[in-house]
């Protein structure tokens, strides 16, 4: 019973700080299904312009991650997380502005370029401080801990954040989901204040080319682990459609279902066995899910290797990333998760556009084979670092 108590106080002491994170991807769900469109036909700009927009978030966050780790070791997380919620709220802000200078379309879609730039910001600061806030606030042991149920909060969050997003544009425009971004940002700031923070640790702090050096085989195991969710998120629905398959939306469900059910249930497998342990196994099943859907002759099918595949990416990223932080000294965790959250944005940038330059020479089959040998490729990678190669 005291174990189970204790247990239970461990979560609920973890949840109160990455609820931060949860504000932050409600901020970046609620925007995800309804901004290209309202850039395409409101303000007449191309897809390729709407495109721009919304990917000028994800360079924002890949340029800014390695700061904002930084910084977190600098300032302290609680600073650094209540700039970042800041961030989310500026972005709410400028979608406001945008729709105040609907008229002139080049001024709305200037505006929302730079919310776009906030946003981007505000992810970074925002999970990898409130990450580093949870580990310093419960202990370094229960750093997978933390991380998983970092990425817990952030799946839930995407998930009630697109279709709220998009109900609420039924019902206000764009400027409904722009209010609520402001809102709870100014609810967690204010909660925030009532949040204990934890020390900044002292010492010398090593440069970013050396902590790049330490971390550099867990980050690239992350980043080749990272592609099968890729190929999946983006393309799933073209290979259903390729298929004439129904279906599409509810095998992204199970590829979600698969990873929250394994982060919630395995997640504490990482302690006890190890990150790199830990990850080989999850790019078997991840790997083994990928082949499937490859060669899958019905949809039913394919959704069984999308349950795999999220089961098998959903503790790669907290596996990797105790052992990420053990690589460097206290007072440059900080930006060690950083500079490895890094890996997972530039893997989520390139995958797409390479994966659809590929799918124009080759059938959309191909995606998720070549997909598969890349995320064994991550297997090959840590079985060397476990053996010391």
């Amino acid at each position: 019973m005291t174990t189970s108590v204790s247990t239970t106080q461990l979560n609920l002491r973890i949840i109160s700080i990455v609820v931060f994170t949860c504000i932050c991807y409600l901020s970046i769900g609620l925007p995800l299904a309804v901004l290209p469109g309202y850039i395409h036909y409101q303000l007449g700009y191309s897809t390729l312009i709407a495109g721009v927009v919304i990917s000028l978030q994800y360079i924002s966050t890949l340029v800014s991650r390695p700061h904002a780790g930084r910084y977190t070791d600098i300032w302290g997380p609680k600073k650094v997380v209540s700039l970042g919620i800041i961030c989310c709220m500026l972005s709410g802000l400028f979608t406001l502005a945008a729709v105040m200078l609907q008229a002139i379309p080049l001024l709305a879609v200037s505006a929302l370029l730079i919310g776009r730039v906030f946003l981007g910001v505000g992810e970074s600061f925002t999970a990898t401080g409130a990450t580093l806030w949870g580990i310093k606030t419960v202990g370094a042991i229960h750093t997978s801990r933390v991380i998983s149920w970092n990425g817990v909060a952030t799946y839930v969050a995407m998930a009630v954040g697109a279709p709220l997003g998009v109900m609420l544009n039924s019902y206000f425009g764009i400027s409904g989901f722009a209010v609520v971004v402001v809102l709870v940002a100014l609810i967690g700031l204010l909660f925030a204040r009532t949040r204990q923070d934890v020390s900044v640790t002292a010492g010398v702090r090593a440069p970013f080319h050396v902590v790049v050096r330490r971390i550099w085989p867990y980050g690239l195991g992350l980043a080749l682990g990272t592609v099968g969710f890729g190929v999946i998120a983006t393309f799933i629905t073209l290979y259903f459609s390729a298929h004439h398959w129904q279906g599409a939306a509810f095998t992204l469900s199970l590829f979600s279902i698969g990873f929250i059910c394994i982060r919630l249930i395995l997640g504490n497998t990482i302690t006890r066995y190890g990150g790199v342990p830990v990850s080989l196994v999850c790019f078997v099943v991840e790997c083994l899910g990928l082949l499937i859907i490859w060669q899958a002759p019905s949809a039913w099918i394919a959704g069984i290797g999308a349950f795999l595949t999220g089961s098998g990416f959903s503790l790669v990223f907290p596996a990797l990333g105790v052992e990420a932080v053990k690589q460097v000294e206290e007072q440059n965790q900080g930006t060690a998760l950083g500079t490895y959250s890094a890996f997972l944005d530039l893997a989520l940038g390139l995958t797409g556009p390479v994966a659809g330059w590929v799918a124009g020479y080759y059938a959309l089959d191909t995606l998720y084979l070549l997909a598969a040998v890349v995320v064994a490729m991550a297997f090959i990678l840590l079985l060397r670092v476990r053996r010391g190669i």
